[in-house]
């Protein structure tokens, strides 16, 4: 029997009995349980057209059809290609200062070695998401007196925190979380009177964009899941009893 039969063309008793060899197949490799195999064959012996006997094989292997190979563990994601954006040179900046004013160095630049900044009555951003790194590691040395600096890193990145503080301080969360393999380690060091820094881990924009997209085309195939297993079956449905 193929595929291509005609539905209402009347089948034949050798007909019923390879589907039947099927199911037996199929209880023996655990493909079908007892009620299930039960089930179908007696809807094989029951059936009296090419239409009828179809779809109880239709989810089952064809005899000589190779039998996909299933991993039964879940691959881990690829992880961000660090060795890239390890690029050598002396950066694309070297110091900043905040004088009841603010600066910022964030999206395509880069860190180098030693990176300087200084912080009075103002504050300063430091985002190394989007940033290439000039060596595997690099310092922050911030001065930060009555004002205060935010470092910024992404997930994978190794943080590393030296600071002194008084009457203020360093911040120390993102401590201890190892880097992933290749990924550059930030040093943040220097001093903090009256003032503060803070290191914080964020994720780009565009992956949190990418992230919930996922999430979302997630929740719509599980809602469209639902919605198969809620519909009634058909009137005349061969599974109808």
């Amino acid at each position: 029997m193929t595929d291509d039969a005609v539905p209402d063309l009347r089948a034949s008793d050798a007909d019923r009995e390879r589907v039947a060899g099927i199911l037996r197949d199929a209880l023996a490799e655990g493909r079908l349980d007892m009620e299930e195999f039960e089930e179908r064959l007696d809807e094989t012996y029951k059936a009296r057209t090419y239409g009828e006997l179809a779809p109880i094989t239709r989810d089952l292997p064809a005899e000589g059809v190779p039998v996909p190979s299933v991993s039964l563990t879940k691959d881990p994601a690829a992880g961000p290609d660090w060795s890239g954006r390890i690029v050598g040179g002396e950066g694309s900046s070297t110091w900043a200062v905040a004088v009841m004013s603010g600066f910022q160095r964030k999206g395509r630049w880069t860190m180098p070695r030693r990176f300087t900044c200084f912080a009075f009555w103002g504050g300063g951003e430091i985002d190394l998401r989007e940033a290439n790194f000039a060596d595997r590691e690099v310092e922050v040395s911030v001065i930060a007196i009555m004002g205060g600096v935010d470092v910024i890193v992404p997930p994978g990145v190794e943080v590393v925190v030296r600071g002194i503080g008084v009457m203020g301080g360093f911040d120390h969360r993102e401590e201890g979380v190892p880097g992933e393999p290749g990924a550059p380690r930030v040093v943040v060091t220097g001093f903090a009177f009256w003032g503060g820094v803070g290191v914080q881990r964020k994720l780009t924009r565009a992956e949190k964009l990418r992230i919930r997209e996922e999430r979302r085309q997630e929740k719509l195939e599980r809602k469209a899941g639902r919605r198969e297993l809620d519909e009634p079956p058909r009137r005349g449905s061969h599974w109808e009893h």
